[in-house]
This record gives structure tokens, sequence and C-alpha cells, in this order.
């Protein structure tokens, strides 16, 4: 009896579990959004990683892999294909997502939006009006990345406080890429001047 019951539920189960397969296979990753990676055969890989403005992540033994456009299980055998080298079999990989990059349709359609400003070595310059919500890495996506003589490790985000003050903080590209740093989710203000250095000559 107690089989019976079971393979009741398992079947009563089944739509939903569908429906999740299905959500998680229409899904395109974009940037900014926070993936949780896991690698049955070396739980030493296993984290969270946030896809850059240039639409990839980092992965220890696999690099770079292109995240952004891309479905949940197209980066996940991605990964898979990139880890092989350094196993015996092809390892088994989970990709799911963590969560989404930071979006309320709710003021998107009021069309509400905060000047910030972006200087220096970038791909476009000048002020943009996004969303509230909008992070440091979000914007950068936005502005297409940087150029070739960006100095990426000493990018600085410019913020007057309530007094007036102007306080600068430190946004290390590299750092972020390699998980050492979640100063890429912080949310911008109204005013905030993002400013990306040339690259000194032996840097």
């Amino acid at each position: 009896m107690k089989q019976i019951f079971a393979l009741l539920a398992a079947v009563l189960m089944l739509p939903g579990l569908a429906g999740v397969a299905n959500a998680q296979d229409s899904y395109r990753v974009k940037s900014g959004d926070l993936l949780q990676v896991e690698v049955i055969e070396d739980p030493s890989i296993n984290r969270q990683v946030l896809v850059t403005p240039d639409g990839r992540i980092s992965i220890p033994l696999a690099g770079t892999v292109k995240a952004s456009g891309r479905s949940v299980d197209q980066v996940q055998a991605d990964i898979a294909s990139k880890l092989a080298p350094n196993f015996a079999t092809t390892p088994t990989v989970f990709v799911s997502v963590n969560s989404v990059a930071y979006e309320d349709p709710a003021l998107a359609d009021a069309g509400v939006t905060i000047d910030v400003y972006v200087l220096g070595e970038v791909a476009s310059a000048g002020k943009f009006a996004v969303a509230p919500g909008t992070n440091v890495l979000q914007l950068l996506a936005e502005i297409g990345g940087f150029s070739d003589f960006a100095a990426t490790k000493r990018i600085q985000l410019r913020r007057k406080d309530k007094s007036g003050a102007e306080r600068v903080y430190n946004v290390n590209y590299e750092a972020i890429l390699e998980g050492q740093s979640s100063v890429g989710m912080t949310t911008l203000t109204s005013g905030d001047v993002i400013i990306v250095p040339q690259r000194k000559l032996f840097e």
C-alpha cells in the first residue's frame, strides 16, 4: 500500500517538476545574475558566482565561461567540458540561478530613473539614466565595459554623503571576477560618479 501511495505522489509531482524544468530551460542568464555552481567530484569548486558586465563567470580549473544570453543547461555543459581535462571522466556539474539581476517592473513602467556618471577608460562615458536599484556591475554592463587601457583594479566610485562631503570607494574589478569582492553589487544612488583611470606603463 505504501508503494502505491509513493507512486501516486510521484505522478502528481511530475507536472510541477516539468514546470520548473521548463522555466529553467527558457530563462537566459544575464549580467548581474548570481549563479550557484556545484561539482559533485570536487566540492572545493562549489561557489556562487556573479555574471560580470562582459557576460562571463570565472570558475577554478575551468577559467572564464560565457554565461550571458545562454540557458542554465548550456552554461552547465560548458563548465563540465572545460573541467573535463582535470578529471578522469567528465565531472557532474549543476548550475542554478541563485538570484537574478535587480529589476523593478513597476518603477520601469513608471519611467523612474536616477542619473549617474561614468568617466575615463570605458566604452561609453557620460551621464546615464538608470533604474533605481541598479548596481555597479550592471552599470558597467550597460556602458559596454572598458577600453583596452583601463586600470580595472583602481576603479573609483565617488559618492556624496548627507553632509555633502565626497567619499571615494575602490572597485577592484579583478577581485570581483575572482570572487574576492562583492563591491560590484553596490546599489547606485543619484549623482554617483564612476571613474575608470588609465592603466600605468607596467600595470
